[in-house]
């Protein structure tokens, strides 16, 4: 997974899908909160040099990706926060973000500072960090870390068979669908040797998932997830958002 288009997702998604909540609202946000920090932190030591190269405009199977035009998967997410669309997103484009689909003032801002303080210079390379803290969209991929699900490639892309393959090898209890210990499962599964930052990434990524978006039998299910990784999950919020006001 990726840090940014994901930890949005995660906290939002239980505007969008029906999910079970054992936890008090504060309680909840505390926990978003201190897991989106760790996550941040973890992924800031996590090289993507070692992901393997895509030269050609295909996904890795063949397969036509979910992208439009010139932008990819993870960049359609990103891109939803580039209120003014010129490829750069600020710390109050994405606080604009935030609010736009729906979430309040206090955690709009605190996501805005950590996502922009953890991604900027990480998708500037090679510039003086800017007390603005913006997020070249063209970058995006480099705020990509290791031990992953492997649904993007290294260039941003969806890859359909990747995205199936976390059902079809880890679902047992239901087949669209993830038990914790499966979803565990499927994080041991995907570590890389030695790749301590990518494991506590990924993990913090999906425990917030899985957290906010169960349902009340403890299942997380497989249209919550593609709803992360297809793109279309913020355009679909904002717009229900609008409708019911």
């Amino acid at each position: 997974m990726s840090i940014f288009p994901q930890v949005h997702s995660c906290i939002f998604l239980h505007h969008y899908f029906p999910c079970s909540f054992n936890l008090t609202r504060k309680k909840k946000v505390y926990r978003v909160v201190v897991l989106l920090f760790v996550s941040l932190m973890a992924t800031s030591s996590t090289s993507i040099s070692s992901l393997p190269a895509i030269s050609n405009n295909q996904c890795k199977d063949g397969t036509s990706p979910m992208d439009g035009g010139d932008i990819n998967v993870l960049q359609k997410h990103v891109s939803f926060f580039d209120r003014n669309n010129d490829g750069v997103i600020y710390p109050w484009e994405t606080y604009q973000g935030f609010r736009a689909i729906g979430c309040g003032m206090a955690l709009s801002t605190t996501g805005a500072i950590f996502i922009n303080l953890g991604l900027s210079q990480k998708t500037r390379p090679g510039k003086f960090p800017s007390p603005l803290f913006p997020i070249e969209i063209k970058n995006i991929t480099r705020g990509k870390h290791g031990s992953d699900s492997g649904v993007y490639d290294a260039e941003g892309r969806f890859v359909p068979s990747k995205f199936e393959e976390i059902f079809r090898k880890h679902s047992h209890a239901n087949s669209n669908a993830l038990t914790s210990e499966e979803l565990l499962g499927m994080l041991k599964a995907n570590r890389n040797p030695k790749d301590y930052g990518g494991w506590l990434a990924s993990w913090t990524e999906w425990k917030i998932l899985y957290l906010l978006c169960k349902d009340k039998d403890g299942l997380l299910h497989k249209e919550t997830v593609r709803a992360v990784y297809d793109g279309s999950l913020f355009e679909q919020m904002e717009k229900q958002r609008a409708s019911v006001h």
